[in-house]
């Protein structure tokens, strides 16, 4: 079984590394967050330098918070690419611009490197559950090396198309999830102001055409007041301002991302940043004077 490197052990990334030990894989691991490592390594994995990863591992997946950390730690002075040889695959599960993705594989071509971008969706759930969904770009070889770790990772996986296209989907994917979010908060509140129970509201919708896996996942949580990360606003408000910057140099306008990526600056200014992305609902519930909640049986 080949020898897999993991970098980045956030939210998403520590179980998705652990997913990979109970597979039976061989992980190499690394990450500034030591305790995070320290975590792993109970489990079987190995900590190593970058140094070390690049020169013992067939595969590395990097799962980090923007493409600058990325930059560095594939090109910095001390990073995986210096000790990796030709033939071996980066596999980018992070959510960064179609640009970035499409600058290190071009990069990374010249060492004669596979570059995969490879981002996902489902949140911490999917991560723990190994159901997260995986979109790929990049040479169709790189993923066809990766799709038996994608079934450990993953309940689908789709190549779609050259480098640059997995990081694409990505984006669209986060228009669509947060916008959602975003208007299933604005729903509740206004249920909530008008003295409805917000929990009921959402188990009256939820099989009907209103539901969606965003209802199911966060409409409990706003309703029992649980703002524990599974998605970290500031994570989404990166990627919302990936999604401006990558439609205004396609010439697209994204009218209500735009005014989506204003709410999330509204909630950086208040101190919200850290809390999930259904912590949207504050910025809704301060328009309206309105706290949702469930409503306490009679």
């Amino acid at each position: 079984m080949k020898k897999i490197g993991f970098v980045g052990l956030g939210i998403m990334g520590k179980p998705m590394a652990t997913n990979l030990l109970k597979a039976g894989y061989h992980l190499y691991v690394n990450d500034i967050n030591k305790a995070a490592v320290q975590e792993i390594a109970s489990l079987g994995a190995i900590s190593a330098d970058y140094s070390e990863i690049g020169s013992l591992c067939d595969i590395v997946i990097t799962i980090l918070p923007n493409g600058s950390t990325i930059k560095e730690v594939l090109f910095g002075l001390k990073g995986l690419t210096h000790s990796m040889s030709p033939g071996k695959l980066i596999c980018d599960m992070s959510s960064i611009t179609a640009a970035e993705s499409q600058k290190f594989y071009l990069e990374l071509e010249k060492k004669k490197i596979q570059f995969l971008d490879a981002p996902v969706s489902g949140g911490e759930p999917g991560a723990i559950h190994g159901t997260l969904a995986i979109m790929c770009g990049g040479d169709i070889n790189a993923f066809h090396e990766m799709e038996p770790i994608f079934t450990v990772l993953g309940s689908s996986a789709v190549y779609m198309g050259p480098s640059g296209s997995g990081s694409i989907t990505k984006l669209a994917n986060q228009i669509i999830v947060n916008l959602n979010i975003a208007a299933v908060c604005e729903a509740l509140v206004m249920a909530a102001k008008a003295g409805v129970d917000p929990m009921k509201v959402y188990k009256a919708i939820q099989g009907g055409l209103a539901g969606s896996a965003v209802l199911d996942a966060k409409a409990p949580m706003i309703c029992c007041r649980n703002f524990k990360p599974g998605g970290k606003i500031s994570i989404n408000h990166k990627d919302i301002k990936n999604v401006l910057d990558t439609a205004h140099a396609l010439d697209v306008p994204v009218p209500f991302t735009a005014q989506l990526f204003e709410i999330q600056q509204a909630l950086k200014a208040s101190g919200h940043l850290d809390e999930d992305h259904s912590a949207y609902i504050k910025y809704f519930e301060g328009l309206a004077g309105i706290e949702v909640r469930t409503l306490k049986e009679d």
